[in-house]
Parts: structure tokens; C-alpha cells; sequence
């Protein structure tokens, strides 16, 4: 069953629901059962290995990255795949009824990929955590901390789409062009959409042909060019205005990218439009 990972999301946004139990488990090469069922519906999340998972003639192949959902009482076949191992995170929750009209959670079986996210792998660790701690603050810990686990799961998904990949370059470009002057670095940006920076870089490759980094120092270089031809304050400033704080470091990579200094860079176009070999501003 394909999901629609934003009515998915909306689905438990408007759901009454509890978390009912934490297991993590290990299974042996070759390991099966048949006809298993769980009483809730839950969550299988892979952590290591892969395994085959049979819904009512529905197959899926889980490993790390790819997760899948089962309803209550729903007859289930599973198989550990390789010579590895099988080891993952099963979290059961029970729906308190009415649900949203249209679909049920107690009765879907689907599967969501959301690659690999160390945030992800993170939350799960700390929900593996407080589930197993008695008393009342770790109950409302691990339910806290389930629902932040959807979110990331959600987030994932939904970035791995080709819709979702540009909504996150948009989304990413347009926050460096408003805060180019501030102290942004590919980790923060990476930290901010709850990503890790291998997909941040993977998306700007994509749609701008450069990573990150160097697109958030190209856009710093255009607006210090504008800077540098429409006024005449000092390099430094220039520099502080952009985002760099040292002006001998500003001075140095402006250099490297353009072939020119600042202050040459000023001076000769003022003085020549066409004082660059090609007849050219360089950009």
C-alpha cells in the first residue's frame, strides 16, 4: 500500500493515540514464524540486517532505512534474510476510536523509506531508553519521544520524494539568501531542517550544481561585488556585511573565486567596464 506521507501525517495529527509497548529484538540468519499477529498496531523500525515481511500476500523487504507499518491482529509471515542477523525496533500504540473518517490505522499495513537519518536512529535509542525506565515523567517521556520519532520519520519520507527534495532546496536557498550576513554554517542548515548534511549536500547538487557551502559563498560574493561597485566603504565592512568577519580571510577567497582582489576588483571596473581579459564582469 502507497501512503501519501502528508495525509499520513495529517491522519495522526488528528488522532487520539498511546504508546503501548517498546521491544527491541534479534533474530538468527535463516529465523521464521508464521501467522504471528500483535494485538496494536506498530511500527517495525530495521536496525540492522533485513528481513522479509508477508501481509496478507503483501510483501516487503525491510533493512535500515525502510520502515513498515502493521495493523492489530493482522496475520503476518516473516523470514530473516543473509547470514547477519536481524535486528530491529517494534513499537506498538493503541488508537482510541473514533479515527478520522476514510482510514484506519488498526488496519493498514504499509511501508515508508525514509533512508538513513542518524537523527532518526538517535530518537529511537532514546525511546528505547525511557520506555524500559518506570514512573511517570519516563511514560510521558516515551510518549514525547515517539512522537517526535513520526516527525522525523515523516520528514524523511517526504524529503526522499522528488517533490520534497525541491521543497527542501527552496526551502534551504531562500533561508541563505535572507540570512547570507549571518554566521550560517552546512550544519546548522542541515540541523534547522532536521536532515544530516550528506542529504543537504545531495540536494543542492542536484538542483544548483554545487553543495551547500560553496552555494551560500557564492551567493556571500555576488552581494559583496554589488557592495563593492555601489559605495565606497572599506573591504572590511564590505566583508562584515556579507557574512565574514575577517576581512583578510574575505579578502583571500574573493581573490581565489573572481581572480581579483576586492579592492581591485572595485577600482578596475569603475575605471573599465571592459578592463577583465574577456570583456566581462566575473561573477
Amino acid at each position: 500500500m502507497k501512503m501519501d506521507i502528508n495525509k499520513l501525517a495529517e491522519h495522526f495529527a488528528r488522532t487520539s493515540f498511546q504508546v503501548e509497548q517498546v521491544c527491541r529484538y534479534v533474530r538468527g540468519p535463516g529465523m521464521s514464524c508464521d501467522d504471528y499477529t500483535e494485538p496494536f498496531p506498530g511500527f517495525v523500525f530495521p536496525l540492522r540486517g533485513k528481513a522479509e515481511f508477508d501481509f496478507s500476500g503483501t510483501s516487503y523487504t525491510l533493512a535500515p532505512g525502510h520502515v513498515v507499518h502493521g495493523g492489530a491482529r493482522m496475520p503476518l509471515n516473516r523470514r530473516v534474510l543473509g547470514n547477519t542477523g536481524w535486528e530491529y525496533l517494534l513499537v506498538l500504540y493503541r488508537v482510541y476510536a473514533p479515527e478520522p473518517s476514510g482510514f484506519s490505522l488498526s488496519k493498514a499495513h504499509f511501508q515508508l523509506t525514509p533512508g538513513q537519518s542518524p537523527r532518526l536512529t538517535e530518537l529511537l535509542e532514546l525511546l528505547w531508553r525511557s520506555s524500559g525506565e518506570p514512573g511517570g515523567i519516563s511514560a510521558f517521556q516515551t510518549e514525547t519521544l515517539f512522537r517526535c520519532v513520526l516527525e522525523e520519520l515523516f520528514v524523511c519520507v517526504r524529503n526522499q520524494s522528488n517533490d520534497g527534495e525541491q521543497t527542501l532546496f527552496e526551502q534551504v536557498s531562500s533561508y541563505i539568501h535572507k540570512h547570507y550576513m549571518d554566521g550560517l554554517s552546512v550544519r546548522a542548515l542541515a540541523e534547522q531542517n532536521d536532515i544530516n548534511e550528506n542529504r543537504l549536500f545531495y540536494v543542492f547538487k542536484k538542483y544548483a550544481g554545487m553543495g551547500p557551502g560553496k552555494y551560500l559563498m557564492a551567493y556571500r560574493l555576488n552581494r559583496a561585488k554589488e557592495c563593492l561597485l555601489a559605495n565606497d566603504a572599506p573591504i572590511g565592512e564590505v566583508a562584515k556585511s556579507v557574512g565574514y568577519a575577517d576581512a583578510l580571510y574575505f579578502s583571500r577567497i574573493f581573490k581565489k573565486q573572481v581572480g581579483v582582489s576586492p579592492a581591485e576588483f572595485r577600482g578596475r571596473f569603475r575605471n573599465n567596464p571592459y578592463g577583465f581579459q574577456d570583456g566581462s564582469i566575473p561573477l
